[in-house]
């Protein structure tokens, strides 16, 4: 009786060839395009709300009229080194110019104009206002001024910007072998921008923590260097930025999805060393406090409810003990996310929090998946062009990212889909 000879073993890929495809993975192109567009979209909508909501307080919030002087501030700041440009003066007019450039910055970033250099302009400004007076603020304040660090190091102008309008403009004028314009006000932005880091410079003792001026030098002479490299040398130096770019911009979404698992793990397991959470009562107690209470009726309507009260309190334990751990799990992730949202959006309407709340649900979107931020996309183009009364055919075509443009549909999964 003949036996076949062994199959052989499937040989193993070498150890280089694995790390190689692992560098260029995450430095051959920016991930999640979309997820990083809507957490900008949503923390910068986040900051505009609340600048204004609380534009008639300012003064008493972060102003020359704040209970915590301008002296508190300063002896705060000389001890924790916090960075803020409001100690700078205590002059009413550089508060309204501090102010005034955080609310332009948030409405830009939103709509994604010069976001490489907005999100420097818009980092400070929730830098120097939230540091200005630490109390004040409902836990979303920590989030954003997280968040607003992060925005820095993405690429999160690919989609739904501005910027990517004006990308995909330059390359149908390539293709049709015109010439490209000059561009008058990126140089222009910069030049301003480098005076106001030579005055933050200038007044570094009084700023806060040396490491933000460091971290903005860095910034603005590297756009610098990105700047004169695409007009000098745009073969293999531009592929290199290009490349710490990426990387940049990947390992800060890793940075922002490990801080969201951190929040919830934290938070749930900390719940489960409460007793009124271990007995299903502790949402009681905050929906009959007339401070969180901003519809009384709504929330003596849900309060009055034992098994209700029960279920949410267990409820919200268990999604946010266990929303870490589903990350693996695309379905099961996706129903928990939802969940999520929907309860930070109950604790905005219930609870009188909506800043908390709407940065808890910026820092969610990072895991929204691809194919609904697409159709999401699709359905808001639609409406715009049915609100602008323009056919598809009028409408200017959007500038996808390489991975979407290429059709690569099965390509590595990933924990943002």
């Amino acid at each position: 009786m003949s036996t076949s000879p062994a199959t052989p073993a499937r040989a193993r890929e070498p150890f280089d060839r694995r790390l190689a495809r692992a560098v260029q993975a995450v430095t051959g192109r920016s991930l999640a395009p979309y997820q990083s567009a809507i957490v900008r979209i949503g923390f910068s909508l986040t900051w505009l709300i609340f600048l204004l909501r609380e534009l008639p307080h300012r003064h008493l919030l972060y102003g020359p009229d704040s209970p915590w002087s301008f002296e508190l501030a300063q002896r705060l700041i000389a001890d924790n080194r916090a960075f803020t440009v409001l100690l700078w003066s205590d002059g009413r007019i550089w508060f309204e110019l501090v102010y005034g450039l955080a609310v332009l910055s948030a409405a830009l970033l939103l709509v994604g104009w010069r976001t490489r250099a907005v999100s420097v302009v818009f980092m400070v400004g929730v830098l120097s206002l939230l540091n200005r007076a630490v109390f004040v603020g409902d836990g979303g304040d920590n989030v954003l001024h997280l968040a607003s660090i992060y925005l820095v190091f993405t690429r999160c102008g690919q989609v739904w910007s501005l910027d990517a309008r004006r990308a995909a403009r330059e390359a149908r004028a390539a293709r049709a072998g015109e010439s490209p314009r000059r561009d008058v006000v990126g140089p222009l932005l910069w030049t301003v921008l480098g005076g106001f880091l030579l005055a933050a410079t200038w007044f570094g003792d009084v700023s806060g923590e040396w490491w933000v001026l460091v971290l903005l030098w860095v910034l603005w002479l590297g756009n610098g260097l990105w700047w004169l490299v695409r007009r000098v040398a745009p073969g293999e130096p531009r592929i290199l930025l290009d490349a710490l770019a990426n990387l940049a911009h990947n390992a800060t979404l890793v940075v922002l999805m490990a801080e969201v698992c951190l929040i919830y793990a934290t938070a749930g397991w900390y719940k489960i060393q409460g007793s009124r959470w271990e007995d299903g009562t502790a949402l009681f107690y905050p929906l009959h406090l007339d401070y969180f209470s901003p519809w009384p009726a709504l929330s003596e309507l849900l309060g009055a409810s034992g098994i209700m009260v029960m279920l949410l309190t267990y409820g919200t334990v268990i999604a946010q003990v266990a929303f870490p751990f589903t990350l693996f799990n695309r379905k099961v992730k996706n129903v928990l996310l939802v969940m999520m949202m929907a309860e930070h959006a109950g604790i905005a309407v219930l609870l009188g929090l909506p800043v908390f709340s709407l940065a808890m649900i910026s820092a969610d979107a990072v895991f929204l998946p691809t194919a609904f931020l697409v159709w999401l996309g699709a359905r808001a183009a639609r409406g715009r062009d049915r609100l602008l009364r323009r056919t598809p055919a009028e409408a200017p075509a959007e500038s996808l990212p390489e991975q979407r443009r290429t059709g690569e549909e099965h390509g590595p999964r990933t924990l943002v889909g």
